[in-house]
């Protein structure tokens, strides 16, 4: 909180509402539920931090340890009046003495309750809390490397699984394939499952295909996308993210050259990250492979995105992000190649820029592995 406060200050801010999205438990530990009753952290640049949240929820707050204040409200109360008396502007004159007030807000919170605020309190201005936490929350500290390598071990488990043949696929739809997927990786330690991407044939060419009833078949090259999030003693969860494609039989030669062009790409641009690059450089270093390979117009989508609390965060590893990687930094790196109407293919892993270069979280084999089952 005390660095978050030093960033408010730098720009402006002279208070954050927190409601849904990861700033929230982040910061506090908690979770809010993705209901309409409003939740919502007061954080003043200089004053103590109210939590603001359904009576009824109260009990699933852990201990704020003197960080913040909880203020449950009941059912017949108005909660926005607990905000407003949090930002020092309640009563008759709230809407004079809100002029002047620049104010971050949750990205994720309900369009119904920023609205209400802005009725409320006419004369402040808004903006992203993200401008005060985002850059924070993009450098991991020890600890959360620590609660993210657990989730990629965790997920490597079921990648183990699916590339051992472990996994029946041949005959199966797609659908079920991934149901096994997110049962194991409850099994692994997961807390909950983010997503299970099964796309097989002509879906793999649709990056976040939905899995459906098409029923596998031998000589399908199938994309298996998947992760969750997995809370180690003491923290809110850290999401795992790993893709690995498997070849239903021999793979054509067309399909093994594209994927030796694929995996050679992933490697460049795992080895392109280094403290300073810049986060773009990663992405094009993953991009040169492909457009050398005479492929550079099926590879549809940037190369990564940052992980943490939420599967997609910053940094985001894409042409024109010219953000620097620093130590603690942590993303996807997951070129795809997609032929529409015949295959797709894609390798993910993630990795984590440390002092003297980056360290790969996923250890399953990124090779095209073959399974007949």
């Amino acid at each position: 909180m005390a660095a978050v406060r030093q960033e408010m200050a730098a720009h402006g801010i002279q208070a954050l509402l927190l409601s849904h999205g990861a700033d929230l438990p982040w910061l506090t530990g908690y979770r809010a539920m993705p209901l309409e009753r409003l939740t919502m952290l007061v954080l003043p640049e200089d004053s103590t931090a109210v939590l603001v949240l359904p009576e009824i929820e109260a009990p699933r707050v852990p201990d704020p340890g003197g960080l913040f204040e909880v203020r449950p409200w009941a059912e017949s109360e108005d909660p926005l009046s607990w905000v407003v008396r949090a930002l020092g502007v309640a009563g008759t004159t709230a809407s004079r003495r809100s002029v002047g007030l620049r104010l971050g807000v949750s990205e994720r919170a309900w369009a119904l309750h920023l609205l209400a605020l802005q009725q409320v309190m006419p004369g402040a201005s808004w903006v992203p809390a993200s401008r005060a936490t985002g850059a924070l929350r993009a450098v991991k500290d020890t600890a959360e490397v620590a609660a993210l390598r657990a989730a990629a071990l965790a997920a490597d488990e079921v990648a183990r699984a699916l590339q051992a043949g472990e996994v029946p696929m041949v005959g199966h739809s797609e659908a079920r394939v991934s149901a096994v997927i997110a049962r194991r990786l409850i099994e692994a330690g997961h807390s909950e499952v983010n997503f299970a991407i099964v796309a097989s044939g002509p879906n793999g060419a649709s990056p976040h295909h939905e899995a459906g009833d098409r029923s596998l078949g031998s000589g399908d090259l199938v994309v298996c996308d998947f992760g969750g999030s997995l809370s180690l003693a003491g923290d809110v969860g850290y999401c795992s993210d790993t893709t690995r494609t498997l070849s239903l039989g021999p793979p054509r030669a067309e399909i093994a050259e594209a994927y030796a062009v694929l995996e050679e790409a992933q490697a460049a641009a795992v080895a392109a990250v280094s403290p300073g690059v810049t986060a773009e450089s990663v992405d094009a270093a993953a991009r040169k492979v492909i457009a050398d390979g005479g492929l550079g117009d099926r590879f549809i989508h940037r190369t990564g995105h940052g992980i943490g609390i939420e599967e997609h965060e910053d940094p985001y590893v894409v042409a024109g992000n010219r953000t620097p990687l620093v130590p603690g930094h942590a993303f996807s790196v997951e070129p795809g190649i997609y032929v529409p109407g015949r295959y797709g293919m894609r390798l993910e892993d993630i990795v984590v820029v440390t002092e003297s270069g980056v360290e790969v979280l996923n250890r399953s084999a990124r090779d095209l592995v073959v399974v007949d089952s």
